[in-house]
């Protein structure tokens, strides 16, 4: 089967699609038929080697984490799931031939879950990630309730777009950053605030609020502690929680790490099939274009997500 792997951590030269062996399943597996696959900043990261060290991994290594398709096989402790079935979720990617760009992936039963039926393989592949950890920041550790103010920074990205409709559908008043297009794209998505993060400071034009969510990291992360209410919390998917900062503005401070489950997807499943979250692909590479692809999503200027289309 053909697959973009990796023998060096690198740019995206190093990245290369080539036939390998198709994967062997576990007794608690599916085996998918891939049909498309969407790059997160974690492949970015993976690609690059800045996880070795917490994710040492075997190389060469398929890259990609979400996917959608088709289950070909299941393992023989698999219930719930039979060959036919559209699905989507993520690889458990732990080296050699387990990741989503590929022709198939053998995936872990619980990490994945019917596709929604309203959405085609690239949009639902666009699904996973960003929308289970949105959702369960929100929910698991925000614990977002109606009438809360949210910060969500990158508004425009694929975490941020997820994060905006379900914070809107769990009753909150969200603020969120963008710039240019984003902008607009931002309000359509229902933000009520929007601030323009090339032009304006967010930490002059909002306080009192009881939630962040920070997908950026860096300056924006410590500064976003200025916006919140005592006893608010930050939660980031970038950085480790700064004990000086939680301390000096009297705040919680978490990192999230996500793990889908086949719960969280039917969750999201649900909202998508009601209409109350849309999902957004800005652009679509095959497969023998997936450097192309990574270059697109790291040039900062995608709205929603790339999807690599496998079939």
């Amino acid at each position: 089967m053909k697959a973009a792997q990796i023998s060096e951590y690198g740019s995206t030269d190093v990245i290369q699609v080539r036939d390998i062996q198709q994967p062997i399943i576990g007794d608690e597996q599916v085996l998918v038929e891939v049909h498309a696959a969407s790059i997160n900043p974690w492949d970015t990261m993976v690609r690059e080697g800045r996880v070795k060290d917490v994710m040492p991994l075997e190389l060469p290594v398929t890259l990609g984490g979400d996917l959608a398709g088709v289950v070909s096989a299941v393992g023989k402790r698999v219930t719930g799931l039979q060959a036919g079935d559209k699905v989507y979720g993520q690889t458990g990617q732990t080296g050699g031939n387990t990741g989503a760009f590929a022709e198939f992936a053998a995936v872990a039963a619980d990490e994945v879950g019917h596709m929604p039926e309203n959405l085609d393989f690239n949009a639902a592949a666009a699904v996973p990630l960003t929308g289970v950890s949105a959702w369960q920041v929100l929910v698991n550790h925000l614990k977002l309730q109606t009438g809360q103010k949210i910060l969500i920074h990158g508004g425009a990205g694929g975490i941020g777009t997820m994060a905006i409709q379900l914070a809107k559908q769990l009753g909150a008043y969200v603020a969120t950053t963008a710039t240019g297009d984003g902008l607009d794209y931002v309000k359509q998505l229902g933000a009520d605030e929007t601030i323009d993060y090339k032009t304006q400071r967010f930490d002059e034009v909002l306080s009192d609020y009881d939630a962040v969510f920070d997908t950026v990291g860096g300056d924006t992360y410590d500064t976003s502690f200025k916006v919140l209410k005592k006893g608010g919390v930050i939660v980031s998917m970038t950085v480790q929680p700064k004990q000086e900062l939680m301390d000096q503005y009297g705040v919680i401070a978490l990192h999230q790490l996500t793990h889908v489950t086949t719960a969280d997807l039917d969750t999201l499943r649900g909202f998508i099939e009601d209409g109350v979250v849309t999902v957004h692909v800005d652009k679509t590479f095959p497969l023998a274009q997936v450097a192309a692809a990574f270059e697109a999503r790291e040039s900062g200027s995608i709205r929603g997500k790339v999807v690599v289309t496998i079939r």
